[in-house]
């Protein structure tokens, strides 16, 4: 280790402190909201519009987030969203009214969004060329981490009250603490910024932006209505909160042995298989198990449908990194965030909308037609492109559970910069943020 990792250390571990923090109360929090929402008897489409709000502030704090960064700084913007964030939960018990949780959820989506990246690229002039991809990994690991701990809170109050609530509040205030302790400065404000292109980004990876919306689509309404089709399967808050868990352990314990095979064969095979199985344990789910299956049933098949879902969305941000040109990552990183958002966003809703026609059911038939649509779209896709080249693969790095923002430049105009193009981050000068590789 060199003397530069050494002094680098204490701010690697506050950022991602910080950030393990943040995941976890947010992930706390959806489910908690998912399962209260029952409890005040909304609807599923009004469940599904709820956690659909958070995706919409993020895609809008993606955006956006970036110009309230660089005008106060990298410091004061963290401070004030996360306290923005940390009393947004409680407002959900002042009002029980599910479009007064969607804008207060929408809220907190904007916030997240500029509060990771803070986090991104802080850590992105933090790190040093020696130790990129080891940052970068335990920055996606990080989250994969903290996600499973938040969800494997919710036991520990009862959702109907107020208690668990006041748990989510104190843990994204507490993650104030670590970031704010540290004694590294904040980085320099963005010199430049890349323009988002979804068309061209189309033209480079046709079945990228097809699946990265599917890709949303899939998590975004797994992590809404997964709660309420726990707890209408005959799961308590304990056995919630563990199925919840489940699925994501599923992802961290495939994300790596997918990216190694993605690395070498066509990643759209790997997505194109992932995807059938996705959609035939789902249908199996649905045709063979009893309504009141045994909870060890239930949890198995949620592992194995989190560890070919969930990691789906690196392959895919890979697949497309492959295709476009050097020092177009960054573009594309952003259009496939906004992409996989909408996806999120839209999910939930449909979602929501098929378990009022179909009962619970309605969830596992909304992610089969997601799963479906993308194995078939890059079976015909296949036939129609060749595999990018062996040697023009990007390395694969695994991203985390939650899109965050596509940089701080996104509404700053300045003269332009070279283009800088690099294997694991995005230079903080060019950018402040961490590149597309962290995420693939």
């Amino acid at each position: 280790m060199t003397m530069t990792m050494r002094s680098n250390v204490p701010t690697v571990a506050a950022l991602l402190l910080g950030y393990a923090l943040m995941q976890a109360g947010n992930t706390l929090q959806g489910t908690l909201l998912g399962v209260r929402g029952s409890l005040e008897n909304f609807t599923s489409a009004q469940v599904g519009a709820v956690g659909a709000a958070f995706w919409i502030g993020v895609v809008l704090g993606s955006l956006r987030a970036g110009w309230f960064i660089m005008r106060v700084g990298h410091a004061r913007a963290f401070a004030a969203l996360a306290a923005v964030a940390s009393t947004v939960p409680l407002l959900h018990l002042l009002v029980v009214d599910p479009l007064a949780w969607m804008v207060a959820r929408a809220i907190t989506g904007f916030c997240f969004a500029g509060l990771f990246m803070v986090v991104e690229s802080w850590l992105s002039a933090t790190a040093t060329p020696g130790t990129r991809g080891r940052t970068c990994s335990l920055y996606g690991m990080t989250g994969l981490v903290a996600g499973v701990s938040g969800q494997m809170l919710l036991p520990l109050g009862d959702p109907s009250g107020f208690g668990l609530f006041g748990v989510v509040a104190v843990i994204i205030g507490m993650a104030l603490v670590p970031t704010a302790l540290t004694r590294t400065g904040p980085p320099g404000r963005a010199a430049g910024g890349t323009r988002i292109d979804l068309k061209g980004l189309h033209a480079s990876s046709p079945f990228g932006v097809l699946a990265a919306v599917l890709c949303g689509i899939t998590t975004g309404s797994f992590y809404a209505l997964g709660p309420v089709f726990a707890r209408a399967h005959g799961l308590d808050a304990s056995g919630i909160a563990i199925f919840m868990a489940c699925g994501t352990l599923g992802g961290f314990a495939m994300i790596w042995p997918l990216g190694w095979l993605s690395d070498r064969i066509d990643r759209r095979v790997v997505i194109i298989g992932m995807a059938s199985i996705a959609a035939t344990i789902l249908f199996g789910f649905a045709i063979l198990v009893p309504e009141r299956p045994a909870a060890w049933v239930v949890y198995l098949c949620v592992a194995i449908l989190g560890g070919s879902v969930i990691p789906t969305y690196s392959i895919v941000a890979a697949h497309v990194n492959d295709t476009v040109r050097s020092g177009g990552f960054v573009a594309a990183s952003g259009g496939l965030l906004i992409l996989h958002g909408a996806g999120s966003a839209l999910g939930p809703v449909a979602s929501g909308l098929a378990m009022g026609l179909f009962g619970t059911p309605g969830l596992i038939y909304t992610i089969i037609a997601a799963q479906a649509a993308m194995a078939l779209w890059g079976t015909y896709r296949i036939r129609c492109r060749p595999a990018p080249l062996e040697g023009g693969k990007a390395v694969f790095r695994p991203a985390p559970v939650v899109p965050v923002g596509t940089g701080l430049a996104a509404g700053y105009r300045a003269p332009r910069r070279p283009p800088v193009a690099d294997a694991a981050f995005h230079q903080p000068g060019a950018g402040s943020r961490i590149a597309p590789a962290c995420r693939t």
